[in-house]
C-alpha cells in the first residue's frame, strides 16, 4: 500500500507579510537545538506518514495561503509545564504559492494534495506581494 501525501494549513498569527514570517523564521527564537525553524503545537497530527511522506505547511497570512515549507520532521518536545508537544521542523525558506483565500480557524488543518494551491512560476517569485487586504479580495473574486 502506497502511503498518500497530505499537507498542513496553519495561520501564521501576527504576520503582516511573507517577509515578516521570514524574518520571525529566521530568529533564533524559532529555531530548534539544530538551526532549523520549527513550529510548536499542543497537538500530534494522527496522519503524521502521510505528512511526512512529502507533505508541506501551508501557511494563512491575513487570511490568504500566500507561501508554504516542505515538513521535514516531526519532534517530540516537552514544554516546561511537562506536556507534550509537537514541532513542526520545516525546511528553511518560503515557497510563494498562489494566493488563496482562507477563513479564520484554530490550530491547524490537514489540506488534501489536490486542494493545495499551485506554487508561482519561479519568474513569478520575485514580484513584490500585493497589500494582504487586496491580495484577500482579490483571491475572493477569482482574480488571483
Amino acid at each position: 500500500m502506497t502511503t498518500k501525501t497530505l499537507h498542513m494549513v496553519k495561520l501564521s498569527v501576527g504576520t503582516e507579510s511573507v517577509e515578516g514570517l521570514s524574518a520571525w523564521q529566521d530568529s533564533r527564537a524559532s529555531q530548534g537545538p539544530d538551526g532549523l525553524p520549527r513550529h510548536v503545537t499542543r497537538m500530534w497530527p494522527r496522519r503524521d506518514a502521510e505528512i511526512l511522506n512529502g507533505g508541506s505547511i501551508f501557511w494563512v497570512i491575513k487570511g490568504v495561503i500566500l507561501c508554504r515549507q516542505p515538513i521535514l520532521r516531526l519532534d517530540e518536545v516537552i514544554g516546561q509545564d511537562g506536556i507534550r508537544r509537537c514541532a513542526i521542523v520545516v525546511k528553511p525558506g518560503l515557497i510563494r504559492v498562489a494566493e488563496t483565500p482562507k477563513r479564520a480557524f484554530q490550530g491547524w488543518r490537514y489540506l488534501p494534495t489536490e486542494d493545495a494551491p499551485p506554487d508561482l512560476r519561479v519568474s513569478r517569485s520575485g514580484e513584490t506581494a500585493l497589500p494582504p487586504a487586496l491580495s484577500a479580495a482579490l483571491a475572493e473574486i477569482g482574480v488571483l
